[in-house]
């Protein structure tokens, strides 16, 4: 009797062992689907605890106030993966344990930001544009950043409360470089921005899709998997590439340098790189996948629709942000400035 307690003791812990097996990912808020956590679960006996983000800066301070330690994975847009280097917060991926690394297009591999791949895997990617709710206003009427700034669209403006991208808009209109570091061009495209305050009605990075769909703004500066879902949720949802070029930009898996679940980490990855798997993030994210087995999949209309796959000549003309260094506090200053000028 005494032997099989024993026994008995030794399966419940195994059993137990088995059940506390996890991953913490450090995500965008709703940026993957639940059956996907679920399903990955229910195969593997791994749970995924999941903790959110609304800015590439809030998880950077974050991981860097923990020292990247109660974290496994994270989900950091391009520039970022850099900063996250450079402040050892992130280790190498082991690729050997990932069987469906195949999947992932060349072109969005082995970039300036992470040569080699080294320490990041593409998840989703996309692009930041217009969307218009075409019931309250004339989409034909947008084609360039330009014209966000004409003062028929006071308060009717939503913008990503993001430093980056919408200094972008602001250093096209003036005709310079996405990544400058010139304090003088950052200066202009500041008060560029100020000019443009009288038609912002919100900055909002937690889901910038809900003013849209609930008719509080009639337009917004968005990422294009936010304007897909604002589409298949209203039908009358346009997405405007404005002719200065957008930003384009891919968030990655990465594995925090204090991780605990390091295993855990490489498995969900790999999970998330099956074709079938992507095609359900996609489908309920709205992104552009990087996964090339995922999109014959796709529905006709999702595959051909060009808010989930940007057209060439989009892709061509659109810029990825780098990552600045110290210019990185020039922004960040004019960016507040610009932020208590609106509040």
């Amino acid at each position: 009797m005494k032997k099989w307690l024993t026994v008995t003791a030794a399966m419940m812990l195994s059993f137990s062992a088995i059940a506390e097996e996890k991953v913490v990912l450090y995500n965008w808020a709703d940026y993957i689907p639940d059956k996907v956590l679920k399903s990955f679960t229910k195969e593997t006996g791994i749970k995924v605890e999941v903790a959110t983000f609304d800015s590439n800066e809030t998880m950077f301070a974050k991981l860097q106030l923990v020292n990247g330690k109660g974290y496994d994975l994270a989900v950091p847009t391009t520039f970022f993966i850099e900063r996250l280097k450079r402040a050892d917060l992130i280790q190498p991926i082991d690729k050997s344990k990932l069987k469906n690394l195949g999947n992932l297009d060349p072109n969005l591999l082995d970039q300036a930001y992470d040569p080699g791949n080294k320490y990041s895997i593409p998840y989703l990617w996309g692009s930041t544009a217009i969307a218009v709710n075409t019931d309250e206003m004339n989409s034909s009427s947008i084609t360039s950043w330009k014209d966000l700034w004409k003062p028929e669209f006071k308060d009717q403006i939503l913008l990503l409360d993001d430093v980056r991208d919408i200094f972008l808009m602001a250093l096209k209109v003036k005709g310079f470089e996405n990544n400058t570091t010139n304090e003088d061009e950052i200066r202009q495209a500041y008060e560029a921005l100020v000019e443009l305050l009288p038609n912002v009605k919100l900055f909002l990075s937690d889901s910038p899709k809900g003013p849209l769909i609930q008719g509080n703004v009639p337009m917004g500066v968005m990422w294009n998997g936010e304007a897909y879902m604002a589409q298949v949720e209203l039908g009358t949802v346009d997405y405007i590439y404005p002719k200065e070029g957008v930003t384009l930009w891919v968030d990655s898996l990465v594995i925090s340098k204090g991780a605990e679940n390091v295993d855990n980490a490489h498995k969900l990855i790999d999970y998330i790189l099956r074709p079938e798997i992507g095609k359900m993030i996609i489908e309920g994210v709205g992104n552009s996948t990087p996964n090339l087995g995922t999109i014959p999949l796709l529905s006709d209309e999702m595959r051909n629709n060009p808010m989930v796959v940007p057209p060439a000549d989009v892709i061509k003309n659109g810029s990825y942000h780098s990552d600045l260094g110290e210019a990185n506090a020039i922004y960040e200053k004019y960016w507040q400035m610009l932020k208590q000028t609106k509040s």
